[in-house]
């Protein structure tokens, strides 16, 4: 792994902790205010003290102050989707359901391909059905997602999502995320199936457990909310297609996605973008120095 992405992960889970903790915490009160924040600052917070106060004040909690900018706060604990009996798992049981790809003989592989081709062909004869194959892929530093949403009797909708310096995990989110909310807003929609090599990650979605991916997940779980709550019939279905398979449909989205060159707008100077790109490089740099 890349020296900035190691450090990146290692202040990412030097913060887990803090992120977790609810707005309301003591910890985070003695903290700057944040702009998520409507309520007034603590009157023992960090920023109404006094150059002297602070000095007293153990270095750990100055630290973690700092750092709280550079890390987005991906932890939304008390989002009403993660609320016991509330949960989509809880009330919508029935509605999604997952196809895992297991790779114990030739006769299960074919097998899992031959689901596949039958969803896509019933699919095809439905304009009720939704088949959406996506994929992501990272080259330097840059993660590529392009989704392929297949309706009935119509052309092909193609989304195409670049990202640069975000893990790969919130790349995949971000195009479950917008794939599906693309796929409802279709009027009289009822299934909607999802193809892609990332199921693990999918998975995730429908987990109750503390995960610094909250806020992307929660946002599916409404979109996902809504179009159950629309129809009770309403379906959803994620299918695993891994690219060693080279199932035609997902082959193409694959293909076109490590072969793709967007074209990358780098931040201007005066940009947050910028400012935690040239702190990173002077990181480096000193590590260079010392070792």
């Amino acid at each position: 792994m890349p020296i900035h992405l190691y450090l990146h992960k290692l202040s990412r889970r030097a913060q887990l902790r803090a992120h977790s903790l609810p707005d309301n915490h003591i910890l985070k009160s003695l903290l700057e205010a944040r702009p998520n924040l409507n309520t007034n600052p603590h009157c023992l917070s960090l920023e109404s003290l006094t150059l002297f106060q602070r000095a007293k004040i153990k270095e750990t909690i100055i630290n973690m102050d700092n750092r709280f900018n550079e890390i987005y706060p991906a932890f939304d604990l008390l989002n009403n989707e993660f609320s016991p009996r509330l949960r989509i798992v809880d009330i919508f049981t029935n509605h999604f359901s997952f196809y895992s790809f297991i790779k114990n003989s030739k006769d299960s592989f074919k097998s899992h391909l031959l689901l596949l081709s039958d969803l896509t062909i019933s699919s095809s004869l439905d304009s009720l059905h939704i088949p959406m194959v996506t994929d992501v892929s990272i080259k330097h530093n840059v993660i590529m997602s392009i989704t392929y949403i297949h309706i009935s009797n119509k052309d092909i909708t193609k989304m195409i999502y670049y990202m640069v310096n975000i893990l790969s995990t919130e790349a995949e989110l971000i195009a479950i995320r917008c794939g599906i909310n693309q796929s409802i807003n279709i009027s009289g929609i009822s299934k909607i199936i999802v193809i892609t090599d990332f199921l693990y990650i999918v998975r995730k979605i429908f987990n109750s457990f503390i995960h610094p991916y909250q806020k992307y997940i929660a946002a599916i779980l409404y979109k996902l909310r809504r179009f159950f709550l629309n129809n009770v019939n309403n379906l959803i279905e994620f299918c695993e297609c891994p690219s060693q398979c080279k199932w035609s449909l997902h082959k193409v989205v694959d293909t076109e996605t490590k072969h793709f060159r967007p074209l990358l707008l780098f931040p201007c100077k005066s940009s947050w973008e910028f400012s935690r790109k040239s702190k990173c490089n002077n990181i480096l740099s000193n590590w260079k120095m010392t070792f």
